[in-house]
């Protein structure tokens, strides 16, 4: 499809264009395949906060992809604002996290981690009518102030036109059918629109990865786990920062729209949203603002997440085709891990060094352990 691309990219979800932004900037050029529309599947189905619920549940190899990412996205949110006029909402609006909680595994990792912490009796800053506020089930509360979040489909709204005006090439309504190798490496892909050629290919699929793949995934363990979301709007919003009890989080948007999340459902590439989720997130959302009771529904939706032992992503060339790359399996936190991970990767393209020991990121490949857990919180 006209010219060979130096770099065609297999997902244009939030990891794909994050990875194609940073390779234009890089002057390559670059070609995205995206098998339905741009940034539509799990990257727009997220609620995009930009941290694990509770960091101290996870590795050390998850939190400190997550927090490094963290800091890169007030720039980044800044630079596509700038060159694309489309705020991405990026607000460090602060976590509230309601018991159950280890306080004092907490503040150890909070310690460990230079993350400022606080404790306090009622939630104070997020509301000054406490009427909104269901007093006896929040007495004590964990207070994060830096975490911050993003709105998900602003970003990537921004992040589409910004490498359209970098140069990238977006095909949509490409399924990507398999790989087809010649002595160790990747000679085309074929697909629902042909075949495409390259000098190297990326697998950002997210939950899709190991169908692109097929026989070539070795021993990837990246599946879908169906998250569905609900949304409310409020003329004046009754909290301003994010809170979390237990799996269920809270999100308020600048404009007064509020999410609530999200469930974990195990049950292949279906996107069916169910009663029975609805019923459960709504009922965990009234327990702490009981204020939802008669609040309508104005949307309710669901995403696949790319699934992976432990919550590790898999960043980094294949281990036996030279020019085949991946950049996958960030499970929860995919849009968190964006910036991060698009960095590690073209870092490994290009021989620049890394802010860190990416090793852990490598492991995927091999890893035939099945889902011994999935890491809920």
């Amino acid at each position: 499809m006209g010219m060979q691309q130096d770099v065609i990219i297999v997902g244009a979800g939030i990891i794909g264009l994050a990875t194609a932004e940073r390779l234009l900037k890089q002057g390559i050029k670059v070609l995205l395949l995206e098998r339905g529309q741009v940034g539509k599947e799990s990257s727009w189905a997220g609620g995009g906060i930009l941290s694990p619920l509770m960091p101290w549940h996870y590795s050390e190899t998850v939190t400190r992809l997550t927090q490094y990412s963290a800091s890169l996205f007030s720039d980044w949110a800044s630079t596509l604002h700038t060159a694309t006029s489309i705020d991405p909402e990026y607000n460090q609006c602060g976590l509230f996290i309601l018991p159950p909680y280890n306080l004092e595994t907490a503040i150890h990792w909070c310690s460990k981690n230079e993350t400022n912490i606080q404790q306090i009796r009622l939630p104070v800053p997020y509301s000054t009518n406490m009427t909104h506020i269901n007093r006896k089930k929040i007495e004590q509360t964990i207070y994060l102030p830096e975490i911050a979040q993003i709105r998900n489909p602003r970003l990537l709204r921004a992040l589409r036109q910004h490498v359209i005006q970098l140069g990238g090439q977006i095909v949509e309504n490409c399924t990507v059918h398999g790989i087809t190798i010649k002595q160790n490496k990747v000679q085309f892909l074929f697909s629902s629109c042909g075949r495409f050629v390259a000098d190297n290919f990326i697998i950002a699929a997210g939950a899709w990865t190991k169908e692109v793949l097929g026989r070539y995934a070795l021993g990837l363990d990246i599946r879908p786990i169906c998250g569905q979301m609900l949304l409310f709007k409020f003329d004046t919003l009754p909290l301003q920062a994010l809170l979390v009890k237990n799996g269920t989080y809270i999100i308020p948007r600048k404009d007064g729209h509020l999410l609530v999340g999200s469930t974990l459902e195990d049950k292949g590439f279906s996107k069916q949203i169910t009663i029975t989720a609805r019923n459960k997130l709504l009922r965990d959302a009234i327990t702490v603002l009981p204020q939802l009771h008669n609040m309508p529904i104005k949307n309710h939706w669901s995403g696949l997440r790319p699934a992976s032992p432990q919550n590790i992503p898999t960043i980094g060339q294949h281990p036996d085709l030279a020019n085949l790359y991946i950049n996958s399996g960030h499970f929860r936190y995919g849009v968190t891990m964006a910036p991060a991970s698009a960095k590690i990767l073209v870092n490994e393209i290009l021989g620049i060094a890394q802010p860190f020991d990416v090793t852990p990121y490598k492991a995927g490949w091999h890893e035939k352990e099945h889902f011994s857990h999935l890491c809920i919180s």
